[in-house]
């Protein structure tokens, strides 16, 4: 096969920052992907209604002319988030997701969770209005090691909530384990799971062996070579429950090369061609579709994109740039550690 036709696809977890940062990456998505769910963990976050319009106000503002790109908005779960709130942003089209961050977890997640028994109010009346909560799945005790953190909050923090509100919608974000793979794939109810490109191509060995690259290094981390193969595994397996979420996340370099790098993958300009990639491996073009532009509308009760792309394969290897200059510096692409050799079509 050397050329793929596809609906254009969306990516439903993702992060454009702010200020000249999301005028520089912004087009990156906004070139292939029609939708995206939009991450709100800004300083300070976005917590209200109010916050989620001027947000995608100032989303709006920085599309380049020409461009077609509708973001999702997002508001931030915290212990003193208004169930109200929630409801009314919701129920007038402002956002289409609530993001739980346990606090400490990732990037900007300070004003996160620590006492989940103080959202169920929220969690409660979302489940009533049939609001998506979106996961990051992992606890934060030290004594947890980071290998291990999103096994024990399937265990210790999702399954009790779920238990507890019936009819909750679920989107496990960003799964990195054989176990987030077997729980969504198992138990019932509505859950779903986004899986980044970054995740289905590398694992820990790629972050580590031969010297550390800060440019692998993502929350939640690559795990062992076993887990990898359990996403590839789902992504391609036509299951609708898995469907891509890059969780493209940019850093400048010079936040990412220090000796407390920040946690994140930028991939929004080379995704599709690396899932491409992955999906031929896998001999799974057919199934590429399904992962990147059909399941996800679907579990977020929307409607698939009506335009396409078309991606072309070469003999020869595609160049991709090393970085994206941004005002507010350089931003170093995703390297799959191999040539590519899929483009999108202009």
């Amino acid at each position: 096969m050397t050329t793929l036709t596809l609906r254009r696809p969306d990516d439903w977890h993702l992060h454009l920052r702010d200020g000249a940062m999301l005028e520089g990456v912004l087009p990156e998505t906004a070139r292939h992907f029609a939708r995206a769910i939009i991450m709100p963990n800004l300083v300070p976050p976005v917590v209200r209604s109010t916050d989620a319009q001027a947000y995608r106000d100032r989303i709006d503002a920085a599309l380049p002319a020409g461009m077609t790109f509708t973001p999702l908005m997002t508001l931030y779960l915290t212990e003193d988030s208004d169930p109200d709130d929630f409801a009314t942003a919701y129920e007038s089209g402002v956002i289409n997701a609530v993001k739980l961050y346990p606090a400490g977890a990732t990037t900007n997640s300070a004003s996160g969770v620590r006492d989940f028994d103080k959202v169920r109010p929220v969690l409660e009346r979302m489940a009533e209005i049939g609001l998506t909560l979106c996961v990051h799945g992992e606890v934060t005790d030290p004594d947890i090691d980071i290998f291990d953190r999103e096994a024990v909050f399937i265990d210790r923090v999702l399954d009790p909530i779920r238990r507890a509100t019936p009819g909750l919608r679920v989107t496990m974000e960003h799964i990195t384990t054989s176990d987030a793979v077997d729980y969504v794939t198992d138990t019932a109810g509505h859950i779903g799971a986004t899986i980044t490109t970054h995740h289905l191509m590398i694992n820990r060995n790629h972050m580590l062996v031969g010297g550390i690259r800060p440019h692998y290094y993502c929350l939640p981390v690559v795990k062992r070579a076993t887990h990898q193969q359990a996403l590839r595994k789902a992504a391609v397996s036509g299951n609708p429950r898995f469907f891509l979420g890059t969780d493209s996340a940019p850093h400048t370099d010079d936040n990412k090369e220090t000796a407390c790098g920040c946690a994140g993958v930028f991939s929004a300009s080379n995704t599709m061609a690396c899932l491409a990639h992955v999906f031929e491996e896998e001999g799974a073009l057919d199934k590429l579709e399904g992962f990147a532009s059909l399941f996800g509308p679907a579990h977020y009760g929307l409607e698939p994109n009506v335009e396409t792309i078309t991606l072309e394969r070469s003999d020869e290897a595609i160049p991709y740039p090393a970085k994206i200059e941004t005002g507010a510096g350089p931003v170093t692409l995703f390297d799959p550690g191999h040539p590519l050799h899929w483009r999108v079509l202009d």
